[in-house]
Protein backbone atom coordinates (compact mmCIF):
# COMPACT_ATOMS: atom_id res chain seq x y z
CA UNK A 1 0.00 0.00 0.00
CA UNK A 2 1.53 3.33 -0.82
CA UNK A 3 1.96 5.97 1.41
CA UNK A 4 -0.13 8.59 0.38
CA UNK A 5 -3.01 6.25 -0.03
CA UNK A 6 -2.75 4.98 3.47
CA UNK A 7 -3.34 8.38 4.77
CA UNK A 8 -6.44 8.98 2.20
CA UNK A 9 -8.10 6.09 3.77
CA UNK A 10 -7.48 7.65 7.51
CA UNK A 11 -8.83 11.12 6.55
CA UNK A 12 -11.80 9.44 4.92
CA UNK A 13 -12.43 6.82 8.16
CA UNK A 14 -12.58 9.94 10.43
CA UNK A 15 -14.56 11.77 8.51
CA UNK A 16 -17.49 8.66 8.42
CA UNK A 17 -16.98 8.72 12.06
CA UNK A 18 -17.45 11.83 12.83
CA UNK A 19 -21.07 11.32 11.51
CA UNK A 20 -21.71 7.65 12.38
CA UNK A 21 -21.39 8.70 16.09
CA UNK A 22 -18.37 6.34 16.66
CA UNK A 23 -16.35 8.90 17.90
CA UNK A 24 -18.89 9.39 20.92
CA UNK A 25 -18.54 6.15 21.62
CA UNK A 26 -14.67 5.58 21.88
CA UNK A 27 -12.93 1.72 22.38
CA UNK A 28 -10.47 2.09 24.83
CA UNK A 29 -7.55 1.06 23.58
CA UNK A 30 -4.13 -0.40 25.47
CA UNK A 31 -0.93 -0.24 23.22
CA UNK A 32 2.01 -2.40 23.86
CA UNK A 33 5.00 -1.63 21.89
CA UNK A 34 8.51 -2.59 21.45
CA UNK A 35 9.40 0.83 19.73
CA UNK A 36 12.78 1.01 19.59
CA UNK A 37 13.26 -2.20 18.08
CA UNK A 38 12.27 -1.35 14.21
CA UNK A 39 11.11 1.12 12.44
CA UNK A 40 7.23 0.48 11.57
CA UNK A 41 6.47 0.70 15.65
CA UNK A 42 6.81 4.37 15.75
CA UNK A 43 4.86 4.88 12.61
CA UNK A 44 1.93 2.79 13.49
CA UNK A 45 1.82 4.30 16.86
CA UNK A 46 1.42 7.64 15.29
CA UNK A 47 -1.63 6.73 13.21
CA UNK A 48 -3.70 5.18 15.98
CA UNK A 49 -2.39 8.48 18.81
CA UNK A 50 -3.27 10.76 15.85
CA UNK A 51 -6.93 9.07 15.62
CA UNK A 52 -9.60 10.96 17.76
CA UNK A 53 -12.09 8.01 17.55
CA UNK A 54 -9.91 5.66 19.67
CA UNK A 55 -9.20 6.31 23.71
CA UNK A 56 -5.54 5.14 24.11
CA UNK A 57 -5.57 4.73 28.20
CA UNK A 58 -2.03 3.16 28.36
CA UNK A 59 1.35 3.16 25.99
CA UNK A 60 3.34 0.45 27.35
CA UNK A 61 6.78 -0.93 27.14
CA UNK A 62 7.83 -5.06 25.92
CA UNK A 63 10.82 -6.28 25.85
CA UNK A 64 12.96 -7.82 22.48
CA UNK A 65 15.98 -8.88 24.85
CA UNK A 66 16.68 -11.76 22.74
CA UNK A 67 17.35 -10.39 19.47
CA UNK A 68 20.35 -10.76 17.65
CA UNK A 69 20.43 -6.80 17.62
CA UNK A 70 19.04 -6.18 21.11
CA UNK A 71 20.35 -3.13 23.04
CA UNK A 72 21.40 -3.45 26.93
CA UNK A 73 18.04 -2.45 28.26
CA UNK A 74 15.42 -3.14 25.01
CA UNK A 75 12.56 -2.46 27.15
CA UNK A 76 13.88 0.89 28.75
CA UNK A 77 15.05 1.91 25.27
CA UNK A 78 11.38 1.38 24.43
CA UNK A 79 9.84 3.16 26.95
CA UNK A 80 11.80 6.26 26.41
CA UNK A 81 10.83 6.47 23.00
CA UNK A 82 7.08 6.03 23.71
CA UNK A 83 7.80 9.36 26.03
CA UNK A 84 9.42 11.10 23.57
CA UNK A 85 6.65 10.53 20.73
CA UNK A 86 3.73 11.18 23.10
CA UNK A 87 5.59 14.37 24.12
CA UNK A 88 6.41 15.43 20.33
CA UNK A 89 2.53 15.11 20.27
CA UNK A 90 1.92 16.93 23.40
CA UNK A 91 -0.21 13.55 24.98
CA UNK A 92 -0.35 13.02 28.25
CA UNK A 93 -1.11 9.19 27.61
CA UNK A 94 -0.04 6.78 30.46
CA UNK A 95 3.32 5.13 30.03
CA UNK A 96 4.11 2.00 31.68
CA UNK A 97 7.34 0.17 31.63
CA UNK A 98 6.87 -3.89 31.32
CA UNK A 99 8.77 -6.68 31.75
CA UNK A 100 12.44 -6.46 31.25
CA UNK A 101 12.98 -10.12 29.63
CA UNK A 102 10.78 -12.93 28.62
CA UNK A 103 8.28 -15.01 30.90
CA UNK A 104 10.65 -17.48 32.99
CA UNK A 105 10.60 -20.90 32.06
CA UNK A 106 9.39 -22.37 35.33
CA UNK A 107 7.88 -21.56 38.78
CA UNK A 108 6.26 -17.36 38.75
CA UNK A 109 6.70 -17.95 35.02
CA UNK A 110 5.40 -14.29 35.22
CA UNK A 111 6.91 -10.79 34.34
CA UNK A 112 5.64 -8.61 37.30
CA UNK A 113 5.46 -4.76 35.84
CA UNK A 114 3.74 -1.55 35.69
CA UNK A 115 2.31 -3.04 32.54
CA UNK A 116 1.20 -5.99 33.22
CA UNK A 117 -0.79 -4.38 36.38
CA UNK A 118 -2.37 -2.04 34.43
CA UNK A 119 -3.60 -4.78 31.82
CA UNK A 120 -5.07 -6.62 34.91
CA UNK A 121 -6.74 -3.79 36.49
CA UNK A 122 -8.04 -2.40 32.66
CA UNK A 123 -9.47 -5.61 32.31
CA UNK A 124 -10.94 -6.09 35.63
CA UNK A 125 -12.99 -2.74 35.42
CA UNK A 126 -14.67 -4.17 32.20
CA UNK A 127 -18.78 -5.00 32.74
CA UNK A 128 -21.32 -6.44 31.07
CA UNK A 129 -19.51 -8.84 28.86
CA UNK A 130 -17.40 -5.91 27.46
CA UNK A 131 -13.86 -6.42 26.78
CA UNK A 132 -10.50 -3.87 26.89
CA UNK A 133 -8.26 -3.94 24.00
CA UNK A 134 -5.37 -4.54 23.65
CA UNK A 135 -3.11 -3.72 20.60
CA UNK A 136 0.40 -5.55 20.50
CA UNK A 137 2.92 -5.11 18.60
CA UNK A 138 5.86 -7.16 19.52
CA UNK A 139 6.33 -9.79 21.93
CA UNK A 140 3.61 -10.89 24.24
CA UNK A 141 5.19 -10.70 27.62
CA UNK A 142 3.11 -8.22 29.23
CA UNK A 143 -0.24 -9.31 28.17
CA UNK A 144 0.72 -12.92 28.89
CA UNK A 145 2.26 -12.53 32.27
CA UNK A 146 -0.85 -10.46 33.17
CA UNK A 147 -3.44 -13.20 32.19
CA UNK A 148 -0.72 -15.59 34.05
CA UNK A 149 -0.76 -13.48 36.94
CA UNK A 150 -4.72 -13.40 37.52
CA UNK A 151 -6.32 -16.24 34.94
CA UNK A 152 -9.63 -14.73 35.44
CA UNK A 153 -8.97 -11.69 33.42
CA UNK A 154 -8.51 -13.73 30.22
CA UNK A 155 -12.27 -13.43 29.20
CA UNK A 156 -12.35 -9.42 29.41
CA UNK A 157 -9.38 -9.09 26.86
CA UNK A 158 -9.38 -8.74 22.90
CA UNK A 159 -5.93 -8.71 21.18
CA UNK A 160 -4.97 -7.80 18.49
CA UNK A 161 -1.76 -8.76 17.46
CA UNK A 162 1.51 -9.03 14.58
CA UNK A 163 2.71 -12.36 14.48
CA UNK A 164 3.37 -15.96 13.11
CA UNK A 165 3.58 -17.12 9.94
CA UNK A 166 0.82 -18.72 7.87
CA UNK A 167 0.68 -20.65 4.73
CA UNK A 168 -2.98 -20.78 3.06
CA UNK A 169 -2.58 -22.95 0.60
CA UNK A 170 -1.07 -25.66 2.80
CA UNK A 171 -2.64 -24.62 6.40
CA UNK A 172 0.79 -24.75 8.56
CA UNK A 173 1.17 -21.90 10.96
CA UNK A 174 4.65 -21.33 12.11
CA UNK A 175 5.50 -19.41 15.09
CA UNK A 176 9.66 -19.11 14.40
CA UNK A 177 8.89 -15.30 13.10
CA UNK A 178 10.47 -12.17 15.63
CA UNK A 179 7.51 -11.60 17.84
CA UNK A 180 6.77 -15.47 18.46
CA UNK A 181 10.42 -16.24 18.98
CA UNK A 182 10.96 -13.02 21.66
CA UNK A 183 8.69 -14.61 24.40
CA UNK A 184 7.65 -17.54 22.76
CA UNK A 185 6.23 -19.18 26.14
CA UNK A 186 4.11 -15.56 26.35
CA UNK A 187 2.69 -17.01 23.17
CA UNK A 188 1.94 -20.91 24.05
CA UNK A 189 -0.06 -19.11 27.23
CA UNK A 190 -2.42 -17.36 25.65
CA UNK A 191 -3.61 -19.61 22.44
CA UNK A 192 -4.25 -21.66 25.23
CA UNK A 193 -6.02 -19.24 27.28
CA UNK A 194 -9.39 -18.22 26.25
CA UNK A 195 -8.77 -14.47 25.45
CA UNK A 196 -9.70 -13.45 21.91
CA UNK A 197 -7.00 -13.18 19.59
CA UNK A 198 -6.90 -11.48 16.64
CA UNK A 199 -3.92 -12.29 14.47
CA UNK A 200 -2.17 -10.95 11.62
CA UNK A 201 0.66 -12.85 10.07
CA UNK A 202 4.09 -11.53 9.52
CA UNK A 203 3.66 -13.40 6.19
CA UNK A 204 0.40 -10.88 5.10
CA UNK A 205 2.04 -8.10 6.99
CA UNK A 206 5.26 -8.06 4.50
CA UNK A 207 2.98 -6.41 1.53
CA UNK A 208 3.06 -3.25 3.88
CA UNK A 209 5.75 -1.49 2.28
CA UNK A 210 6.70 2.14 2.17
CA UNK A 211 9.30 3.10 0.05
CA UNK A 212 11.85 6.23 2.06
CA UNK A 213 12.16 8.99 -0.55
CA UNK A 214 8.26 8.74 -1.18
CA UNK A 215 7.97 8.84 2.61
CA UNK A 216 10.36 11.38 3.24
CA UNK A 217 8.53 13.60 0.70
CA UNK A 218 4.74 12.97 2.12
CA UNK A 219 6.27 13.55 5.65
CA UNK A 220 8.37 17.22 4.73
CA UNK A 221 5.52 19.03 6.37
CA UNK A 222 3.92 17.01 8.69
CA UNK A 223 4.59 17.80 12.88
CA UNK A 224 5.77 14.13 13.29
CA UNK A 225 7.98 14.23 10.12
CA UNK A 226 11.36 14.67 11.39
CA UNK A 227 10.40 12.61 14.32
CA UNK A 228 9.48 9.64 11.78
CA UNK A 229 12.13 10.28 9.34
CA UNK A 230 14.92 10.35 12.16
CA UNK A 231 13.81 6.83 13.73
CA UNK A 232 14.60 5.49 9.96
CA UNK A 233 17.77 6.64 9.20
CA UNK A 234 19.15 6.23 12.91
CA UNK A 235 18.14 2.81 13.01
CA UNK A 236 21.08 0.13 12.59
CA UNK A 237 20.02 -0.38 9.23
CA UNK A 238 18.98 2.86 8.30
CA UNK A 239 19.99 3.02 5.22
CA UNK A 240 17.78 1.11 3.16
CA UNK A 241 15.16 2.44 0.45
CA UNK A 242 12.19 0.64 1.20
CA UNK A 243 11.23 -0.93 4.70
CA UNK A 244 8.36 -3.25 5.58
CA UNK A 245 5.94 -1.02 7.98
CA UNK A 246 4.91 -3.92 9.70
CA UNK A 247 3.23 -2.67 12.88
CA UNK A 248 1.10 -1.00 10.53
CA UNK A 249 -0.89 -3.57 9.32
CA UNK A 250 -2.61 -4.63 12.80
CA UNK A 251 -3.20 -1.06 13.80
CA UNK A 252 -5.21 -0.75 10.72
CA UNK A 253 -7.21 -3.90 10.66
CA UNK A 254 -8.37 -2.58 14.49
CA UNK A 255 -9.61 1.03 12.83
CA UNK A 256 -11.05 -0.56 9.82
CA UNK A 257 -12.27 -3.70 11.13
Amino acid sequence: MRFKDLFVIIVIFLGIASFSGFAQDKPKVILDADTANEVDDAYALSIILMNDSIDVIALNATQWQASQWTTEKSMEDSHRLNQTLLGIMGLNTKTNRGGASRMYDWGDRAQHSAAAYDIIKQAKAQKNGKKINVIALGALTNVASAVFIEPGIADNIRLYWLGSTYDFEKGILRRDDFNCAMDSYALTHLLFSTVEMHIIPVSVASKMTFEYQETRSELENHFLGGFLIKVWDDHIDGGRTQRTIWDLTIVNAFLHP
